[in-house]
């Protein structure tokens, strides 16, 4: 996924750092883990932070992939989380299905679940497509 980067940026990648893979690449899902050691708040939980980077880091890279078919590239514009339950241990998995995909705009909810397969997390992310900068 940093191939593309350009070389100042490779080693400051917030996914890198957070822990997220991706497990599934495509527009209509994409689902990701990350994680909950390295990522808590001072009570050991999962920061809440951390569950925004997890959620636009899956509904980015799925827009991305939708805008690319219009020349385009995503740009986030919103994001809202709802926190409903702690994450203590192991992973969580995100999981972006979009709920409007245009030639200008596309929203994502993303629903993170704990290792029970209980939900933790919703959030709702919309990007912006913009055309390609030049020279991009």
């Amino acid at each position: 996924m940093t191939a593309d980067l350009p070389v100042e940026f490779a080693d400051e990648q917030l996914h890198v750092r957070m822990g997220i893979e991706i497990t599934r690449w495509d527009v209509q899902e994409m689902i990701g883990t990350m994680p909950v050691k390295g990522n808590r708040q001072p009570f050991g939980l999962l920061h809440g932070g951390a569950n925004a980077v997890l959620a636009e880091q899956l509904g980015s890279l799925a827009s991305a992939m939708h805008a690319a078919q219009f020349g385009s590239i995503a740009v986030g514009l919103e994001l809202s989380c709802t926190h409903h339950r702690a994450a203590r241990d192991g992973i969580v998995t995100g999981v972006a299905r979009p709920i409007h995909l245009g030639r200008s705009t596309t929203t994502y909810e993303i629903v993170v679940t704990d290792e029970e397969g209980k939900r933790t997390c919703t959030a709702r992310l919309t990007c912006l497509l913009r055309p390609k900068p030049p020279g991009a």
